[in-house]
């Protein structure tokens, strides 16, 4: 269970640089500053390149589906190592855009999270916190023995 936490937690990592990388494309190719609220960037978005977005979030959260689905054997192990995954793809995924254009400039900066299936918006701290909770409970679980 640990070396699956382990390469799931890693897998989460990277599919959350290579959709900050995307991002960062994203918002250069639209002229979008760096600085703007993603919600402020949303308004600019053509209606086309949602609808593409939105395609881009349904197969991410079909990898991580299918990731979890791979890696369990019982049902219990399958959703706890979709949250892993999805926890550290979230978390790492504001990391990822900090490191790289120094966005989201503070945890209170306002995102858009998800586009499906309309836009949730909320400040970043919001979904960094859910991520954070979500990893250190699934580890005190497993230190435990309870999962």
């Amino acid at each position: 269970m640990i070396m699956k936490l382990f390469l799931l937690a890693i897998f989460g990592i990277a599919m959350a640089h290579l959709e900050g990388v995307v991002v960062v494309y994203l918002r250069k190719v639209l002229g979008l500053l760096d600085s703007d609220s993603n919600k402020v960037s949303i308004g600019k978005f053509p209606k086309r390149y949602i609808n593409i977005e939105m395609t881009r979030e349904a197969a991410t959260i079909v990898m991580l589906v299918i990731i979890a689905l791979l890696a369990g054997t019982t049902l219990t192990e399958k959703g706890v190592f979709f949250l892993w995954t999805f926890a550290f793809w979230d978390l790492f995924y504001y990391l990822s855009l900090y490191i790289l254009i120094k966005w989201p400039p503070t945890l209170t900066t306002i995102d858009v999270l998800f586009l499906i299936p309309r836009p949730w918006i909320a400040p970043v701290w919001f979904p960094v916190g859910v991520s954070s909770l979500t990893i250190l409970t699934i580890a005190i679980l497993v230190i435990l023995r309870i999962i």
